[in-house]
């Protein structure tokens, strides 16, 4: 698979900028190219016990563990089958002054593209209690829209470590979380 350049693992200050699309259950998204480290090809995570469902495990990464979380799961959906074109796509970001290294299962790569500012519009305001924090935009392009996400929020560590306080006590191994 592709190896992206590192990058300061920031997000860029405008809205404007490079997104990498992914493909995740029949549905593109884009993720800002400066968190994505490099792309690898699926390997199987090694399972870690009491964690939420959408934690897969962690992988072995030249030396270094990082954790892997599927997508789908984490957005409350079925979990993501894997084909041929799998993939993990590792993140490094900082999340409140603490690095962060994670890796997503999408179901393919897509492509990288280029928005500007005037092809970026604001999330969407769906009403009171129902969160948008985890946009960053609608990228608009051939006259649709791609979810821009802002993957800081998506793996906030903080409500994953909520998460997993809840797992003992509330959640049931089968219930999905956001």
């Amino acid at each position: 698979m592709a190896q992206v350049p590192a990058t300061t693992g920031e997000p860029a200050t405008s809205s404007a900028g490079q997104f990498l699309i992914v493909q995740l259950q029949e549905e593109a998204f884009g993720l800002d190219i400066t968190v994505v480290r490099e792309i690898i090809a699926y390997v199987a995570p090694t399972p870690v016990p009491m964690m939420p469902n959408f934690v897969l495990g962690v992988i072995n990464l030249r030396g270094q563990v990082v954790p892997v979380i599927d997508m789908a799961r984490r957005f409350g959906r079925k979990p993501t089958t894997i084909y041929k074109r799998s993939c993990i796509i590792i993140l490094d970001f900082s999340d409140d002054g603490q690095r962060q290294r994670i890796g997503i299962v999408v179901d393919a790569v897509n492509e990288v593209i280029e928005f500007s500012a005037q092809q970026i519009e604001v999330p969407p305001q769906f009403g009171t209690g129902l969160r948008t924090d985890f946009l960053r935009g609608m990228g608009k392009i051939d006259g649709r829209f791609i979810v821009l996400l802002e993957m800081k929020k998506v793996l906030s560590l903080e409500e994953m470590a909520q998460l997993v306080a809840l797992r003992g006590t509330e959640i049931e191994p089968d219930e999905q979380t956001v």
